[in-house]
């Protein structure tokens, strides 16, 4: 005999398989978007104004009936617009800067990029379920440092040096003047290279332990004239070399780390009688029930995907996750030994926190 059907609300089920049907549109609206950006198809909409789908083939050298049934779907999907008179597809400013335009604070789709990461590495994630096991940051699909990299950099850009460092206590000037400082889990270097260009009287020590990272975050800093003051190294967060910084900062990266309370000892011990230390971490309430939003399942779904299995792969696996909250992380700092932990800016993604001894 089968089961008796569960009995269901009918408008509570309806209004669930409508938000599920909205999800599975945005999915795949994703996947979209990603492939739109990698065949340079927003880009080029954007620089034509409004074209059919020949021109846009013609001008992307990609088959029209391929380009013919992405255009239809993104615009379908509000991504771009649809002119059923002269049956032209064009993009708003708005559109623009959220699919086409690289390095705008409110260009997506490096956000995008990490979201494709997560299904590419969901066999890995699924397997670390059953283990228990973690699984390292190197060993995800490249298109999560690249993504992760092009979603951070554009924030990093409009609020590292003119809102998050001013409203530290008195770093601003010892960086104007000249001080030593080290931006743990730099990644490709972003926010060092950010800083560097800022603050030419200082020198920046960008660690990481992941090569391949630093091997980009060293081109780069190449790129953009800032060799002379920035040092990449290979180094992991809790034994990374030297001493008396005056500023130490990590970028998003704390709550990744197996051993964030080792980690931020060892940072204590590096800094200089009045150094600080700073900490980007994805903003967040102190309860789950504080993060039950749009953002707070975004980022416990990337905590699930990446943050979470990454600490679990390092000696400790504290795993924090991706909503630790203030409260958390304060009682992290506060035993590594910091014992002044405030929050001095935050933006809808993010939360800045102060430390001191």
């Amino acid at each position: 005999m089968s089961e008796q059907e569960p009995k269901t609300d009918g408008k509570q089920l309806e209004q669930l398989q409508g938000k599920v049907v909205t999800d599975v549109a945005g999915a795949m609206g994703v996947v979209m978007a990603y492939m739109g950006d990698q065949l340079g198809m927003y880009k080029a909409l954007d620089e034509i104004n409004a074209a059919t789908s020949e021109q846009l083939a013609e001008k992307t050298g990609l088959a029209e009936r391929y380009v013919r049934e992405w255009l239809a779907a993104n615009a379908a999907g509000g991504y771009i617009n649809y002119d059923a008179k002269t049956e032209r597809f064009s993009m708003s400013p708005e559109q623009a800067v959220t699919f086409a335009k690289e390095g705008h604070a409110n260009c997506m789709q490096g956000f995008f990029q990490a979201v494709v990461s997560s299904y590419l590495d969901e066999s890995k994630v699924t397997e670390v379920f059953r283990s228990g096991a973690g699984l390292p940051w190197s060993d995800h699909n490249g298109c999560l440092f690249c993504g992760t990299e092009r979603f951070f950099r554009p924030l990093y850009a409009a609020n590292l040096v003119d809102t998050w460092i001013p409203a530290l206590s008195g770093v601003r000037e010892k960086l104007e003047a000249g001080a030593k400082v080290a931006d743990i889990g730099c990644g490709h270097g972003s926010s060092t290279i950010i800083m560097a260009k800022a603050f030419p009287n200082s020198t920046f020590h960008g660690f990481d332990f992941h090569a391949p990272s630093i091997d980009q975050a060293k081109a780069r800093a190449r790129d953009a004239g800032v060799a002379a003051n920035t040092i990449f190294e290979v180094k992991n967060a809790a034994a990374f070399p030297g001493g008396g910084y005056d500023l130490v900062t990590i970028f998003d990266a704390l709550h990744d780390m197996g051993d964030p309370v080792g980690a931020s000892g060892h940072i204590l011990s590096c800094l200089s009688d009045e150094g600080t230390f700073m900490i980007v971490e994805p903003i967040a309430g102190d309860s789950v029930e504080e993060n039950m939003h749009p953002l707070g399942q975004i980022y416990y779904s990337f905590s699930t995907m990446v943050c979470a299995p990454a600490s679990k792969a390092q000696p400790v696996g504290l795993a924090l996750g991706a909503q630790a909250g203030q409260k958390r992380l304060t009682e992290v700092l506060n035993e590594a030994g910091f014992s002044k932990v405030r929050r001095v800016a935050e933006t809808p993604t993010n939360m800045v926190l102060e430390a001191r001894a």
